[in-house]
């Protein structure tokens, strides 16, 4: 069973849960988590400077791994789960509200993140689960994983919200416009191509 080739519309937004609570949960504007991203990252980063052993150097090396194994995780999460095959009514469903909405209408700007009460939510988590396995040194690998989900957040909004740009961008901006509108099954990276190179998932038509 091949997975879900979702239709894409230029405009609008849609409806996804009939109580008017949890719909608006589902929206939120952009700042809002880039806000609390990047600033949990410069306060965490900021106290792994000031008050751990850990030196600078080792600080900047373990921020840019965090950085990359974010892409990596952004990539898989991508295509194994908001892109995986819908053998039951209830993935269907799932795949749907979490993703399939969003190709459906690609232009939502206020569905292009995670709510804000989730994103704290899933920040403490993370947290406190990365403290417990590798002590200070979660003050330099979880600002990178969280600064890799803000550049992620901050692309994805700019290749939906903008006309491409001359410059980097438009590379980003091409790539996940394919998978959009011509490969739902290609092209899963969203803010670098690196991983769709490395899997052979690269769009079969630029």
């Amino acid at each position: 069973m091949e997975a879900t080739k979702f239709q894409p519309k230029n405009a609008g937004k849609k409806q996804i849960f009939k109580n008017p609570l949890l719909e608006k949960l589902t929206r939120t504007h952009i700042s809002i988590p880039l806000i609390i991203f990047y600033g949990l990252s410069a306060y965490m980063m900021f106290l792994g400077f000031t008050e751990t052993a850990i030196s600078p150097f080792a600080i900047i090396g373990i921020f840019v791994f965090g950085f990359l194994l974010f892409t990596w995780v952004e990539y898989n999460v991508h295509k194994h789960v908001f892109h995986m095959l819908p053998t039951s009514k209830f993935k269907e469903e799932i795949q749907y509200k979490f993703h399939g909405v969003h190709h459906e209408y690609p232009k939502d700007k206020a569905r292009l993140a995670m709510p804000p009460a989730v994103s704290i939510i899933l920040t403490a988590i993370l947290f406190y689960g990365f403290q417990y396995i590798i002590g200070d040194y979660v003050y330099a690998f979880l600002p990178g994983f969280l600064s890799g989900y803000a550049s992620y957040l901050a692309v994805h909004y700019i290749v939906h919200a903008y006309r491409p740009p001359k410059n980097i961008f438009k590379v980003l901006w091409v790539h996940h416009g394919i998978h959009h509108y011509k490969e739902n099954d290609r092209a899963f990276g969203v803010s670098s191509p690196l991983w769709d190179y490395i899997y052979r998932t690269m769009p079969r038509t630029q």
